[in-house]
């Protein structure tokens, strides 16, 4: 047991210039050949541009020794030789906007997440992204105010107790609301100033880093790792110039794929739509490229079932959608009806509880079964203050064959609803009504009889058969007379709307509002109607 180490990833993310790399150089007691900006290109641009790695460690906390059986020691016993001990790796990420690529892929290896803010600044624009990417990859979160050296020292603890207010209320609708906010001084009197002067609140810091629970090796020798860790390999007579950053996995654990089938959710702060069809930047793992989204649902009936995060259940019916559902959407288009057909297939203003894409990437990704993915829109002015990350969720299936179009799509059963207009031409008799323009000529209306109407004026029918042979049809109404004389205090014409009955494999009807099309007539012989057909959808 001697040498155990117990490690934790922690991820030092924040705004460019806000002192992540200045925290870490104060935290950490061993680096590595990543860390602090040590590449050229870093010290020359004076940013970071890619990971840094580093570490410190301290005595195993009590709650976490009793996970170590063959630990005997008293719990709080001084650490002696062989004791285990709990190792932070810090992984130092970029603040600048252009390296959110670099970010995403950093934060997909950490346990918990301090957030670096210039105590003088407060939230800037990649602060706020990085939070978002906090909340999707990460479950716990340490704020860190830093710079308040800077602070004028009459007021210094006055304006450190604001920001920890605003810091309080910018977490209050997150997971990670009460997160603790530590004031420090990572590198008193700034990047150029001497190092005679010690960083201030590092100690506190380190005693809330020590309160997580979680599971590398720095200088260490060791005879196997495991997911999370951090080792060297020696590979002799092998220029690593020549090797760019890649996977190490088991046996069969990665797949190579051109498509996939994600479960979704929408980042509120993103203000645009998801629309089908739409491109957008996919991170998954440490990859990011372009893909191409088409959104579906469950069919309306099954808009309050439990979502799966582990499986996708190609059994079922799914409905297309021609963007992302969500309540603010599905709000504004209640009263709108064209709105609402841009909208999507929802009825009645409901969101779905789960919604999921298939995403169509323009180069192939190698990644494993039920990884993170996050969509984002990099190609947004980054010094325009609006959040680029737009959704994330579970790669669910991943389609390997190139040519999934034929060999894997007929077996997504997605739908799509269609929206047809038609006219009463006129009534038969107190029971009955004729339709036209609605099916061409040449429709099998045969199809369609036993499907359920619904007049705006309250009345219930079905079609009952085709009439002539222009495409025209018969509705019957029973069981009571039909009031076709429009009511003088409705500002729309009466409406037929059909519903689901006896339907065909593929068919379906729900109701809608429409208004009434300018084109038809006011009279009482002609009144305008829909019917909603649901079709499968052909790729």
């Amino acid at each position: 047991m001697a040498g155990r180490r117990v490690n934790v990833n922690v991820g030092v993310l924040g705004h460019i210039d806000s002192g992540k790399t200045a925290l870490a150089r104060a935290l950490s007691t061993t680096a590595s050949t990543a860390a602090f900006d040590k590449q050229p290109q870093s010290r020359e641009r004076g940013i970071t541009l890619d990971l840094g790695f580093s570490c410190f460690s301290v005595p195993l906390p009590a709650r976490l020794r009793s996970a170590l059986p063959e630990f005997q020691a008293a719990p709080e016993a001084d650490p002696e030789p062989g004791e285990p001990l709990l190792q932070v790796t810090l992984v130092d990420c970029p603040g600048h906007a252009s390296l959110i690529r670099t970010i995403i892929g950093g934060a997909q290896i950490i346990d918990l997440m301090m957030l670096v803010i210039d105590v003088t600044k407060g939230m800037q624009t990649q602060s706020a992204e990085c939070l978002v990417i906090g909340q999707i990859a990460c479950q716990k979160l340490v704020v860190v105010l830093n710079k308040i050296d800077l602070l004028a020292e009459g007021r210094r603890q006055a304006t450190i107790d604001k920001m920890t207010k605003k810091m309080q209320k910018t977490l209050e609708n997150t997971k990670f609301r009460g997160a603790p906010i530590i004031p420090v001084a990572a590198k008193p009197g700034g990047p150029e100033a001497p190092e005679t002067e010690a960083p201030q609140g590092i100690p506190e810091l380190i005693e809330v880093v020590k309160k997580v629970k979680s599971m590398q090796m720095f200088h260490m020798p060791i005879t196997s790792a495991m997911q999370g860790d951090r080792l060297g390999i020696c590979v002799t007579q092998f220029d690593p110039k020549l090797l760019e950053r890649g996977l190490v996995c088991a046996p069969e654990s990665l797949h190579t794929v051109h498509a996939a089938l994600i479960s979704v959710e929408k980042i509120p702060y993103f203000r645009g739509p998801l629309q089908t069809k739409a491109k957008f930047h996919i991170t998954v793992g440490h990859e990011t490229v372009m893909g191409k989204l088409m959104f579906f649902t469950p069919a309306p009936d099954n808009f309050d079932q439990e979502p799966i995060l582990d499986s996708f259940d190609f059994t079922q019916e799914y409905l297309y959608q021609e963007q992302y559902l969500y309540k603010d959407l599905a709000s504004a288009v209640t009263d709108n009806d064209e709105a609402d057909k841009k909208a999507g297939q929802a009825t009645e203003g409901l969101c779905p509880r789960q919604q999921w894409a298939l995403v169509e990437f323009e180069k192939p990704v190698t990644c494993p079964r039920l990884c993170l993915v996050i969509g984002s829109r990099l190609d947004a002015d980054i010094h325009s203050n609006m959040c680029r990350l737009a959704f994330h969720g579970i790669l669910l299936h991943g389609l390997e064959d190139r040519n999934y179009a034929d060999s894997f799509l007929p077996r997504l059963k997605v739908y799509k609803l269609k929206h047809k207009h038609g006219l009463v031409e006129r009534a038969m008799d107190d029971y009955s009504v004729i339709g036209r323009s609605l099916f061409k000529k040449e429709t099998n209306i045969q199809l369609f009889v036993g499907l359920k109407v619904h007049l705006s004026t309250g009345e219930l029918g079905i079609i009952d058969s085709a009439f002539g042979q222009s495409g025209k049809f018969k509705i019957h109404i029973p069981g009571r007379e039909i009031a076709l004389k429009p009511d003088p205090e409705m500002s729309e014409a009466p409406q037929l709307v059909f519903w689901p009955h006896c339907l065909p494999r593929h068919i379906t009807g729900s109701v809608r509002h429409l208004k009434k099309p300018e084109s038809s007539k006011t009279t009482f012989s002609c009144h305008p109607f829909h019917l909603e057909c649901q079709a499968a959808l052909h790729w």
